[in-house]
């Protein structure tokens, strides 16, 4: 049975290479990621404003991936990383990822 995960994963640049950054992670990554790992969705957000603790690096990446377990989509995204373009734009130091399995339905207007 597989269930439906968020994957959130915060980034940042390398210094002096924001626009690199974003070309690379908008224009290649994104894509192999779904196209590598098999998730189904792939979207980024930039920090604009933020309320409480506040939050550590400028960028979201947010993917839906359908899996049996967590386990197994952290191993997806290991796994298939060397089939992917890496960039010394992106700041690999301070990444971060986290993984929400879906615990009700999807609420629209």
């Amino acid at each position: 049975m597989n269930n439906h995960y968020l994957v959130l994963v915060l980034t940042e640049s390398t210094e002096g290479n924001e626009d690199r950054f974003n070309d690379y992670y908008e224009n290649i990554h994104l894509d192999e990621v779904i196209a590598t790992t098999g998730w189904r969705s792939a979207q980024r957000f930039k920090l604009v404003d933020e309320v409480g603790e506040g939050c550590p690096l400028p960028y979201l990446a947010a993917y839906e991936a359908k899996a049996g377990s967590a386990e197994e989509v952290i191993a997806r995204l290991n796994e298939t990383r060397p089939e992917r373009q890496q960039s010394d734009a992106l700041n690999k130091r301070s990444g971060r990822v986290w993984v929400f399995e879906q615990i009700g339905p999807r609420h629209e207007a």
